[in-house]
């Protein structure tokens, strides 16, 4: 059995694709599994170890006149030719995109081949690829059931999976989280902007701290602000461990209170999984995309939102200061109701295995 597993560059579409080889890997021993990514991944941070893995030139093409399409538009038609050559070389039985105008190539190519394809979409409005792609694909496998309707499928293409969380996310004891990062026991916020930072969030997280009281900091910042928000804290007296990219994202999770963050789809998949209070700013772009995620959230009352827009305006300080309530942050724990493990990995992986089967 050979799968291709075809994913965008951010982590947000790269650790499903993970967790899903990883799935895989304990149902099907023998699978040979090739993972295809964008080059432009090699120059990030993002951990891809212990697979079969391949590089493809891409270019992200804007929608209106540029010069820069022009070059861009070469480095897509090489791309295509590589995958191309990456499909015919390693034929496989499957084809599973995660998502992004970098899968498009591959998954269009399957499609030419009459191999059988799969698609994952991870947020609950789906990307522009994956809603031009669901028109194709034999399978389509969804985080939110909300989804559904947007693609303008026949409902026999769809089935509900959730969103697959890395294998190594466990949930682990508070004191031992708190002993990971040298911290006292006292409120913990946990402060990220994605795999990448954001350095919005960055500068106004920290002007908004100056008012809540005290507390003790995980941030996560990407590796342009690192030195000129350690020596803030530093300055400013708070206790605060800084990171450009935390690999041990579980420790994280498992020592924090809240979370400050966007909305991303695997965000929200974690925070669902470790039952984790947070004010998500989403991030503005992109069709607006992570702010339906965050509804998701908000509606059952486990988050709360800020928008973008609102950054400067004092409310991401005034939702901090609510938040320093315990009561607060106990009832938005308790929304989220049972925390057992989604099997979104194996879920996904069945399906999979099941297009296989059916092929």
């Amino acid at each position: 059995m050979k799968i291709l597993v075809v994913s965008g560059s951010s982590g947000g579409h790269i650790f499903p694709a993970l967790s899903f080889i990883g799935a895989i890997r304990e149902k099907q021993k023998n699978a040979a599994v090739l993972l295809l990514l964008p080059e432009r991944v090699r120059q990030k941070q993002i951990p891809v170890q212990g697979v079969a893995l391949k590089y493809i030139s891409t270019a992200q093409i804007n929608l209106t006149f540029d010069w820069k399409n022009i070059p861009a538009c070469f480095e897509y038609l090489k791309g295509i030719a590589q995958s191309f050559f990456i499909i015919t070389e390693f034929k496989p039985d499957l084809v599973v995109g995660f998502g992004s105008i970098d899968s498009i190539p591959c998954m269009m190519l399957a499609w030419l081949f009459r191999t059988r394809t799969l698609i994952h979409e991870q947020n609950v409005v789906p990307g522009r690829a994956n809603k031009l792609l669901a028109k194709f694909v034999d399978k389509i496998a969804l985080s939110f059931a909300q989804t559904g309707p947007a693609l303008k499928v026949n409902a026999s293409k769809l089935v509900i999976t959730g969103n697959p969380i890395r294998n190594d996310l466990i949930r682990i004891g508070r004191e031992q989280a708190l002993d990971f990062f040298g911290f006292k026991d006292k409120l913990t916020v946990l402060v990220t902007g994605g795999s990448q930072g954001s350095s919005r969030i960055n500068e106004y997280f920290f002007k908004a701290i100056k008012g809540p009281g005290d507390l003790q900091v995980i941030h996560i910042c990407g590796a342009s602000d690192r030195a000129s928000l350690t020596k803030s804290y530093t300055e400013a007296g708070i206790a605060a461990k800084v990171f450009p990219f935390l690999k041990e994202m579980q420790y994280a999770y498992s020592a924090a209170d809240l979370a400050v963050c966007r909305g991303g789809a695997t965000t929200i998949a974690e925070l669902s999984y470790y039952a984790l209070p947070a004010i998500i700013i989403p991030y503005p772009y992109a069709y607006a995309h992570q702010l339906e995620n965050a509804k998701i959230l908000e509606k059952q009352g486990s988050a709360l939102i800020v928008l973008d827009k609102d950054l400067d305006s004092g409310v991401l300080t005034e939702k901090l200061s609510r938040c320093v309530d315990r009561k607060v942050l106990d009832n938005m724990r308790l929304s989220y109701g049972s925390i057992d493990r989604p099997a979104a990995s194996e879920l996904l992986a069945d399906a999979a295995l099941l297009s296989i089967e059916n092929g």
